[in-house]
């Protein structure tokens, strides 16, 4: 399975929500917890702005970023999210021969960079509330987990009633760090031979603050 791009990737992972979303089948109306979509940006958005749209949902975006491999930074070991510390995989760090030591500096420009994506995408506007509500987690694929642990901790504390992690591809090993962070996890491919998110899509074209303004309808 390719994807020929991020809407078509997030397409085809709304149709797959829509299906086992809270409240299809339910038989009582209004049972179901509204739904709120949050993307990861920067490739996350368009494929979260395809998932809110068949869920009927508001989209937002949830501020993570990756702490990569110094040399090989697409490579995650860890990640942070809002003001809680940073967040490593240790058999990441391990196999990479490093310490959480040897990767604050790292951690440390991250965060700035999570501050001043907060005032491009946000402009002031709080963080929409989770509290009793079905939060859908989407990103345009997952590798190590690293950067969607973090996110889904920070949902978590949120409150939402449900917690749900979307991604159109993922590789195993990354799907069982996450499965136990999230309600649920949907992934619509998992490939042995995973490599690395962009190899799943013809067009991977790198996102701009731009981009992600106008996906939000803010821009």
């Amino acid at each position: 399975m390719r994807f020929q791009d991020r809407t078509e990737a997030g397409r085809a992972l709304a149709r797959r929500l829509r299906d086992g979303s809270p409240a299809a089948g339910s038989p009582a109306a209004g049972s179901a917890p509204a739904a709120v979509v949050l993307a990861l940006p920067r490739g996350g958005v368009p494929v979260a702005y395809e998932v809110a749209r068949a869920l009927g949902a508001p989209l937002d975006v949830l501020l993570v970023r990756k702490i990569g491999h110094p040399h090989h930074p697409e490579y995650g070991l860890g990640a942070v999210a809002g003001d809680a510390p940073p967040l490593y995989d240790p058999d990441a760090l391990a196999g990479a021969g490093l310490t959480e030591a040897d990767l604050a500096a790292t951690a440390e420009r991250e965060r700035a960079e999570l501050r001043r994506r907060a005032a491009v995408y946000r402009g002031g506007r709080p963080a929409p509330a989770l509290a009793g509500r079905w939060a859908v987690v989407v990103d345009d694929g997952l590798a190590t987990g690293a950067t969607a642990r973090a996110a889904l901790r920070a949902a978590r504390a949120a409150g939402p009633a449900r917690l749900t992690l979307a991604v159109p591809v993922a590789a195993a090993e990354g799907l069982r760090a996450v499965r136990s962070e999230a309600d649920d996890v949907t992934c619509l491919y998992a490939p042995g031979d995973f490599g690395a998110v962009g190899l799943w899509y013809d067009d991977f074209e790198q996102l701009t603050d731009a981009d992600v303004l106008e996906l939000l309808g803010t821009g």
